[in-house]
């Protein structure tokens, strides 16, 4: 038993945000990119027309993502793929499929190449502030 390692488990709260922080009680050691914040910036700064609520996956923020960076796997109809799930208060116990039977919630047919480009560059933005919060280069 003397060669065995020790370790200590720590009860950490659920969730992504949480565990950042109990991470973090002793200096900042981790952060969580992108946040909430940093996507709102991105979707201000590509003039996205929908929120993310409304366009929760497979919708105007991820195509315009995917359309600047691998056009190739964006799959022909996108432009006709718009599904509004607004209304998903079980989503956490059903999942996407308890709403959606094509995986599209949000706006596909308003992304675009030029948006992705914009989304990028503002995330690339915000996590050079997050890097100088944890002493990474300025």
């Amino acid at each position: 038993m003397e060669n065995q390692a020790r370790c200590a488990i720590r009860t950490v709260p659920v969730g992504k945000s949480n565990i950042v922080q109990e991470a973090s009680i002793d200096g900042p050691f981790m952060a969580l990119f992108p946040g909430r914040d940093d996507w709102n910036r991105a979707r201000a700064d590509a003039g996205l027309a929908t929120t993310g609520h409304d366009d929760m996956h497979a919708g105007e923020l991820e195509t315009s993502i995917l359309l600047h960076t691998s056009p190739h796997v964006v799959r022909d109809g996108n432009g006709t793929a718009d599904f509004d799930a607004s209304n998903r208060p079980h989503l956490l116990t059903l999942g996407m499929r308890g709403y959606t039977d094509t995986g599209v919630i949000g706006k596909p047919s308003l992304g675009s190449a030029a948006k992705g480009k914009a989304i990028i560059e503002s995330l690339v933005e915000s996590f050079n502030e997050h890097l100088q919060l944890l002493g990474g280069p300025r």
